[in-house]
């Protein structure tokens, strides 16, 4: 069970990477999403279920590993990345922008800087939190700040 903990808010190790594992998490996730939304062109209905079941799996996860890790909010844990990330494909449709190669771009950039930024009520979370939630949460803010500042940009391109 500890060595898939690790694998799975890891993704695969990748929150194992010592430079910037959250950027690597963002990359890694973006990928995840290109597979699910790109290539399997799975239904919203499907898609949606994925990101209830992922979000409360990931919750568990998180919390037994900072119980085994005695931590809390690791870098190692980038599962929450994948949500965030998550969470702005479930608008794809409403943020896309001209092609999928600038709209990743966007979605990359933007939601980075959220994510390190954590605006009110990311922070509120973040930081009242101790728990899965409380790391998973932040990210999601972010992701759907995300969502509102490429609907923003899609007014004016």
């Amino acid at each position: 069970m500890k060595n898939f903990t690790k694998i799975f808010v890891s993704i695969f190790f990748v929150g194992y990477i010592k430079y910037a594992p959250g950027t690597w998490g963002s990359i890694v996730s973006l990928s995840i999403m290109y597979i699910l939304f790109e290539l399997l062109r799975l239904q919203f209905m499907i898609i949606a279920i994925i990101f209830i079941f992922c979000f409360f799996i990931s919750n568990f996860f998180i919390n037994y590993f900072s119980t085994i890790t005695d931590s809390y909010d690791s870098k190692k844990i980038v599962i929450d990345e994948l949500l965030g990330i998550f969470t702005i494909f479930l608008f794809y449709d409403l943020i896309f922008i001209n092609n999928n190669i600038l709209t990743y771009s966007l979605i990359f950039i933007i939601f980075r800087f959220f994510d390190i930024v954590k605006i009110y009520p990311a922070n509120y979370f973040d930081k009242h939190y101790k728990n899965g939630y409380g790391v998973i949460l932040d990210d999601i803010i972010a992701g759907l700040y995300t969502v509102i500042t490429l609907i923003i940009l899609n007014v004016f391109i």
